[in-house]
């Protein structure tokens, strides 16, 4: 029987989930298995990747059970997952990377901000790589995370032998290889791809000259796509597949949700499509040909999704989770489930057919978690104007309502940033948690004046994916074609010209509050207590 169908695995915050598709980019189906999340002091949060490796065989064996297919249909299989550092030892022994010294706790996750202080003395270098970063340092990067490592467990940065992103680990624990992805490393580690170097001196300024050396860190990067070799008779078994099967260097997951979703124009104008990937934080992704530095936007990457195109990478940090935030702030007790949500959306759309200007004294500045773009401030906080004592059900549906107008006013002004700064984006390609919210999907549009398009595809993270596993285990020519071949129709929704003084004057609002609380931090910050 002909292997002619692809796993791709998505690592999420919370769970790994897996799907079996078509050449064509259709999914069969998809299972997802939780795993831990542990956050034992503020800004603090870690994961056992043990338990994470666990979590995605389970989800493996139960996609292919679901889908049908045995082990000897699928041709090959990839990696995405979140940017989130994992430390092992000799012999690949779990290392901790937490401060109670457990050793099954040896990853960071992404939006662990331990090491602020790490991102600003980066940032203060005033150095080369950072012109590929978007001109400042997050503590959601990898440099930051291991200079707090050396400093703070000496112990277990001297018994590293491997720091991986967490889907080159992935990759790793599936065929050995110690090779690392161009969009990892690029992304996350300020490899510069465009000249296939590290910066060491870069290292060296901030007291990890020998991370490469420590973490087994190639000289060059795999290519996303690329094929590492096959899956190990262990990893075969504990995945339920077999050892033909070809493992291709995988991206961290909005990458692969952007490659799905907009891989397929590399052929047209491509800079003039975006891709929103928004589910408990937004990524706001495009790609071009030509490299672009924005301040406030993390790149250019080269390669970093697709071949000879430079990638840039806008975001908002903790969106999905301010809603959350929201319900559990002014819910007098609900809980932040998808029942809730869905309760007050509802609700949201009564309310607004009665009261169209909706909570309109109500302005919120969504950035709680801090400002990725386009200020590039972590420390960045939220703002919420015009409360009052309304402690009803329906006092807190006018909030969320406010809530999901500041995200997506706040995409407005990455994508206005973008703008004035040559590209001419007019498509916003919406995939993710947020496609679940209808007032998140009406507000893109209408608070953008750009057309949204969703994809037919129920995931396309996992279907971008699916391209790197397609384009490894030659199912097609190469990553390129791959996305050509699988992109999925979409459909598009149109801004509502009806809507667009209101938001108009949103917006103004939002700019000047933005104003506002930049010099309440001046006034903070210049005077002595």
């Amino acid at each position: 029987m002909a292997r002619d169908l692809l796993c791709a695995v998505d690592v999420g915050t919370k769970s790994a989930r897996a799907g079996i598709v078509t050449p064509d980019g259709q999914l069969l189906a998809k299972c997802e298995t939780p795993f831990s999340l542990r956050s034992e002091q503020p800004n603090h949060a870690e994961h056992d990747s043990e338990e994470i490796w666990r979590a995605v065989s389970a989800a493996v064996r139960e996609a292919l059970a679901a889908a049908g297919v045995g082990a000897e249909r699928i041709a090959g299989i990839a990696f995405d997952a979140t940017c989130s550092l994992v430390v092992r030892g000799e012999g690949g022994r779990q290392l901790p990377v937490s401060p109670s010294g457990k050793s099954h706790w040896d990853t960071i996750v992404w939006l662990d901000h331990r090491a602020i202080g790490e991102a600003d003395e980066c940032t203060a270098s005033g150095h080369e790589v950072l012109g590929f970063i978007g001109g400042a340092m997050s503590p959601e990067m990898e440099t930051p995370k291991l200079m707090w490592l050396k400093r703070n467990l000496p112990d277990t940065w001297k018994a590293a032998r491997h720091f991986f992103d967490l889907t080159d680990f992935l990759s790793w624990r599936a065929t050995g290889s110690t090779a690392r992805s161009q969009c990892t490393l690029t992304a996350k580690w300020t490899y510069l791809a465009h000249e296939d170097s590290w910066r060491e001196d870069f290292f060296e300024s901030l007291g990890i000259g020998d991370m490469l050396e420590q973490g087994s860190l190639p000289a060059i990067a795999a290519p996303v796509g690329s094929r590492l070799g096959t899956l190990t008779p262990e990893a075969a078994a504990e995945l339920g597949l077999d050892t033909s099967v070809v493992v291709g260097a995988g991206l961290i997951d909005a990458f692969a949700g952007a490659l799905g979703v907009i891989g397929g124009f590399a052929a047209e104008e491509i800079d003039r499509h975006l891709a929103l990937v928004a589910g408990t934080s937004s990524c706001i992704m495009g790609m071009s040909p030509r490299a672009r530095p924005v301040s406030g936007v993390w790149g250019p990457y080269y390669g970093a999704a697709l071949p000879g195109l430079w990638l840039f990478e806008g975001g908002q940090s903790v969106t999905g989770g301010l809603l959350d935030h929201v319900i559990r702030l002014f819910g007098r007790g609900l809980e932040a489930d998808a029942e809730t949500h869905q309760r007050i959306i509802a609700r949201v759309q009564e309310l607004r057919a009665s009261e169209p200007d909706l909570g309109g004294g109500i302005h919120i500045l969504p950035d709680f978690h801090g400002n990725r773009s386009p200020f590039a401030n972590p420390h960045a906080s939220g703002v919420v104007s015009g409360l009052t004592l309304d402690d009803s059900f329906d006092g807190l549906c006018r909030v969320y309502w406010r809530a999901c107008v500041a995200i997506a006013l706040g995409v407005r002004h990455i994508l206005d940033h973008l703008n004035a700064h040559g590209f001419q984006i007019d498509t916003v390609h919406v995939t993710g948690g947020h496609t679940r919210n209808p007032l998140l999907m009406e507000l893109y549009a209408n608070a953008t004046g750009c057309s949204v398009s969703l994809s037919e595809t129920q995931d396309a993270v996992l279907l971008g994916t699916a391209m790197v596993a397609a384009a490894a285990s030659g199912l097609h020519d190469d990553l390129t074609a791959a996305a050509a071949a699988m992109t999925r129709p979409e459909t598009r929704i149109p801004p509502d010209p009806a809507a667009a003084t209101r938001h108009e004057r949103d917006y103004r609002i939002f700019l000047r509050m933005h104003e506002q609380r930049q010099e309440i931090d001046r006034m903070i910050q210049s005077t002595e207590i």
